[in-house]
């Protein structure tokens, strides 16, 4: 029986990648925290990847299933950081409290790196820099360095580019029916 299941992971990572950028681009110092970030936060990089997680499941891809919807719920989880202190709903964040949350992602992330080792070049390349993206942010936030930020910030950038060409290629691929755009 054929498998006519569409792949879900141009749209995880499309959703990530743009979100990833978005953020970085404030994490780099060129624009201040704001909507547009928490927006995107919510609808796209959350909510996309947790549906792009949920085709995954059905295709019976652990992997995929996993990262996006991981992800997609991080996403959430940090607005929700960012806005609920605003309406009432705690404290803000400590700058350690950060750090850890950010930490645990990063070793979270680092064991998702260790799975692409068996994927292509163009996966490795995004979870091995996301997973440095996440140290630094920690490091940033437990030395109250802003430098160690923008270096971050800039390593998202990176890290985001890396997801939206991973996810133009598999569509542009996929369209063209041959590598156009290759992702080793």
């Amino acid at each position: 029986m054929e498998n006519n299941t569409v792949n879900p992971a141009p749209l995880g990572l499309i959703g990530f990648g743009m979100t990833t950028v978005l953020l970085n681009i404030h994490n780099a110092g060129i624009t201040s925290l704001d909507t547009t970030v928490m927006g995107m936060g919510i609808f796209v990089g959350g909510l996309a990847q947790v549906i792009a997680g949920v085709l995954e499941a059905k295709k019976g891809n652990s992997f995929g299933l996993t990262a996006f919807t991981s992800y997609g719920f991080f996403w959430m989880s940090l607005v929700a950081i960012w806005v609920m202190p605003k309406l009432g709903l705690g404290e803000a964040p400590s700058k350690e409290s950060m750090g850890y949350y950010l930490v645990f992602w990063g070793v979270f992330t680092f064991g998702m790196a260790i799975a692409t080792l068996k994927k292509n070049t163009i996966s490795k390349i995004v979870f091995f820099s996301l997973a440095a993206l996440f140290f630094l942010l920690a490091a940033g936030d437990f030395t109250g360095n802003k430098t160690i930020t923008v270096i971050a910030g800039i390593v998202g950038l990176f890290t985001g580019m890396a997801a939206i060409y991973d996810a133009m290629g598999q569509i542009i691929n996929e369209s063209f029916g041959r590598e156009v755009l290759p992702l080793g």
